[in-house]
């Protein structure tokens, strides 16, 4: 069974200041995840992945009203090769202008 909570959930890829690396995630405070992966960044907190490359430079992102949406976009996207993702930034972000202020 769905449910329709009519909430907002983010699929969204982040990169590092050289954009070399690319970690795809998901939440539903998209302001609030980057804050964090901001903060979990090295030399500023425990590292994550994302952290660890200092990632929280924002790509791209994609909105989703039901979780399990969300989820499976995020799946799909994590299961590419590094090739499919950049096309897929490169489809509404071609100069790979980082979005965190747009949000």
């Amino acid at each position: 069974m769905q449910i329709n909570d009519g909430h907002n959930y983010y699929v969204y890829i982040v990169t590092n200041k050289n954009k070399t690396v690319l970690y795809t995630g998901i939440t539903n405070d998209l302001y609030r995840r980057l804050q964090e992966h901001k903060e979990n960044s090295i030399p500023f907190g425990h590292p994550s992945f994302a952290g660890r490359y200092n990632s929280f430079f924002l790509l791209y992102y994609e909105r989703f009203q039901q979780v399990q949406d969300a989820i499976a976009r995020e799946k799909e996207i994590k299961g590419w090769r590094r090739e499919k993702k950049e096309l897929l930034i490169n489809s509404i972000n071609s100069e790979w202008k980082f979005l965190n202020e747009e949000i």
